[in-house]
């Protein structure tokens, strides 16, 4: 008995004792060491890069290898991981089949070779060390052409700008100036080339071609991964921060908008495509929503009436965020070259007409009615071609070959008079334009106070109004 109480006793003191060496008295106790935690410089699945062509490329044949440039700098959460102008390579993966209707109407209009449509899809990216990143990526609807960034008018009445003002003009200029550093990279055909290809598209067979310049939205089909940083309190403190006014915020489009078909009251969101800093502290990173509305919108009408459109932002949300209000105007956006988009002082955005348009008919007017000249049968011998005027303005040089042969002047009067209705129809009496912006499209949003503005018919004058569309 007494040796068990002693073997008990002695079992008690050296438990006593172990806890005792592993478990430091409180004045004694060394720190817990705690990890930093970090945020992953992730590209996410979905994200879009906008690449251009940095030649013009012939369309031969699916498989064929394309490579193009970074417009737009990739940016994850606070950093930029790809610059601007880096490159990427790709290849054309599907050119489509002419449909029997199509084939016929450009028969009918002496095309033999219809623009197909081509698909195109990009697989690496270059970085300017020479590393090689695979990826997939995949252009989306309405891209694939030559497009610019279209700036909001100044207004020159206004002299008197507040300090938000002047600080979104002088981020709208450093933009410019980017793009047009990014585009110097491109190999834009000059007036030489120009004159060329305008000669062959005048050919009733011809190559096709994508021009230099022309513009993908490619969605990442799988994430890329560019390592990790600290996420530093002082950093999440300042996320979700009331925006400084003249902030110019850069977002892609997610909502896509056409004045034909998007309705008034609509809800329009935008993602944003870079952060957005007060000096050294993040307010908003990458991947942050804009929500606004569609505030007026007219479609294209006859007599060639433009489509008109005008959004506004009202909020933004930052990732796993609290919303907050902003007051945010449209600063700059980018459009179809061919589209001719001008935007008003307030960012209303609307479809403008070339004036090129008058030059254009007032040569198929004058073709015409050089075809419609009295004649004689020594002029049908040979000392002048009768029809000649009236072909090129009907089908061209195709319509000039058959004025050649037949040397008639009915035929040639009616080829001009064809020509001739044509133009006038196209350029004053068909449906004008739509102002179309798809899914990607970038935007520059700047954040300050502007004036009310409303969109009213064509010619209609209202002098209360500060600015309006026409």
């Amino acid at each position: 008995m007494l040796s068990r109480l002693i073997c008990s006793f002695l079992l008690t003191a050296f438990a006593a004792f172990a806890v005792s060496q592993e478990s430091p008295s409180p004045t004694t106790l060394a720190p817990r060491s705690t990890s930093t935690p970090t945020v992953a410089l992730t590209v996410a699945k979905n994200t879009p890069l906008q690449i251009a062509l940095d030649q013009e490329v012939r369309v031969k044949k699916v498989g064929q290898p394309i490579r193009g440039r970074l417009a737009q700098p990739v940016y994850a959460f606070d950093r930029m991981v790809v610059p601007a102008g880096a490159e990427v390579d790709g290849r054309i993966a599907k050119i489509e089949d002419l449909s029997k209707k199509k084939r016929m109407l450009g028969v009918l209009n002496a095309d033999f070779t219809p623009a197909r449509k081509v698909e195109v899809e990009f697989d690496q990216l270059v970085l300017a060390n020479g590393k090689k990143i695979p990826l997939q990526a995949v252009v989306t609807r309405g891209s694939g052409q030559v497009m610019q960034l279209v700036s909001t008018k100044d207004d020159k009445k206004n002299t008197a700008k507040d300090a938000a003002s002047e600080k979104i003009d002088q981020a709208k200029q450093q933009v410019r100036q980017q793009w047009h550093d990014t585009m110097k990279q491109i190999k834009e055909p000059g007036k030489v080339h120009r004159l060329e290809r305008y000669a062959i598209s005048q050919l009733p067979a011809r190559p096709q071609y994508i021009d230099a310049g022309t513009l993908y939205f490619a969605e990442l089909k799988e994430p890329l991964t560019f390592g990790s940083e600290p996420l530093t309190p002082q950093m999440v403190a300042s996320i979700g921060s009331a925006l400084p006014q003249g902030s110019l915020i850069h977002a892609l489009l997610v909502t896509p908008l056409d004045s034909a078909t998007t309705k008034k009251g609509a809800a329009v969101e935008a993602v944003l495509a870079q952060p957005v800093f007060d000096g050294d502290r993040l307010i908003l990173p990458e991947g942050s929503r804009l929500k606004g509305t569609v505030l007026q919108v007219q479609p294209a009408r006859r007599l060639h009436h433009n489509g008109q459109l005008r959004i506004a932002f009202r909020e933004i949300v930052p990732p796993d965020g609290v919303a907050q209000k902003v007051v945010a105007s449209l600063e700059g956006v980018q459009a179809a070259r061919n589209d001719h988009v001008k935007l008003d002082s307030e960012g209303g955005a609307e479809a403008s007409t070339p004036k090129t348009r008058y030059l254009s008919t007032a040569i198929s007017l004058a073709l015409a009615s050089t075809a419609a000249r009295e004649h004689n049968d020594a002029d049908d011998a040979g000392r002048s071609q009768p029809g000649v005027g009236g072909g090129a303005a009907g089908f061209k040089l195709v319509g000039i070959a058959l004025s050649l042969a037949v040397k008639s002047q009915p035929f040639g009067m009616a080829m001009g008079a064809y020509g001739a209705s044509r133009s006038v129809y196209s350029h004053f009496i068909a449906r004008g334009q739509e102002v179309i912006f798809p899914t990607n499209t970038l935007m520059e949003i700047g954040i300050g106070s502007r004036g009310k503005t409303v969109l009213k018919p064509t010619g209609q004058e209202n002098s209360s109004q500060p600015h309006e569309l026409k």
